[in-house]
């Protein structure tokens, strides 16, 4: 079925195992050949690739970090070649639902982020069923006479609670600034540049300055104080 591409970015998300990379569709190359034919139409632009190489246990996702914060950063939709696989990863549906990045999987075209919000709320429901067993054999526990409860060493940690959600809150300025920042470091990467030369590599990226809008060097200057970094200069 013949799909209508109209005039947007993508970031792309690749996701290779290293025992199975050469084996089967699974590959990398095979990823890259579905994205290229999913945008094969239109007018579009691909600003980067990422490439997840992960053994299988760890949630640690920093290839996917990057990608999703430069879709927000920029503006661009995220581009993955095989929703069938990821969909069954709960670490890239969690990281991908609290970005609030907009997506689109080559092998399933018709997702959309409503297709997240379903998968992760039927991971949530079987996180709620194991949690109902959970209390289901500690009343089962109690029932026979076994001690529960008491001080376990984390009621210092309840009280805390209130005030590692406000830090919660006011840290979000501080990751845009620090992804901002990295973004910085590659442009400036080739040579010296002025402050007001990185704002239009910014720019030229599709990045959005922190209200919106286009970067100025005040700005690129203020991120970088903040950041601690005096090496560029203003001029």
């Amino acid at each position: 079925m013949e799909h209508i591409m109209t005039e947007r970015s993508f970031v792309a998300y690749y996701r290779v195992s290293t025992a199975r990379q050469g084996r089967s569709g699974l590959g990398l190359e095979a990823q890259r050949r579905s994205v290229s034919d999913f945008l094969n139409g239109g007018a579009w632009d691909l600003r980067a690739e990422f490439v997840e190489v992960e053994s299988g246990k760890s949630d640690d996702r920093p290839q996917l970090e990057q990608a999703l914060a430069m879709c927000e950063l920029s503006g661009a939709t995220l581009v993955v070649a095989k929703l069938d696989r990821l969909s069954r990863n709960l670490a890239f549906l969690a990281k991908l639902q609290e970005s609030g990045a907009r997506f689109v999987a080559a092998d399933m075209p018709e997702a959309n982020e409503l297709t997240i919000h379903i998968m992760a709320a039927v991971a949530q429901a079987e996180r709620k069923a194991i949690s109902a067993r959970t209390k289901d054999a500690l009343a089962a526990a109690r029932a026979r006479g076994v001690r529960l409860g008491g001080n376990r060493g984390n009621l210092e940690d309840l009280r805390k609670g209130p005030a590692r959600s406000a830090e919660v809150r006011s840290r979000q300025s501080v990751e845009r600034a620090q992804k901002v920042r990295r973004q910085i470091e590659a442009v400036a990467a080739g040579g010296s540049l002025s402050l007001r030369q990185i704002a239009g590599a910014l720019n030229d990226r599709g990045i959005t300055a922190p209200r919106g809008g286009k970067w100025h060097a005040a700005q690129v200057k203020a991120v970088l104080e903040r950041s601690g970094s005096a090496r560029f200069q203003n001029h």
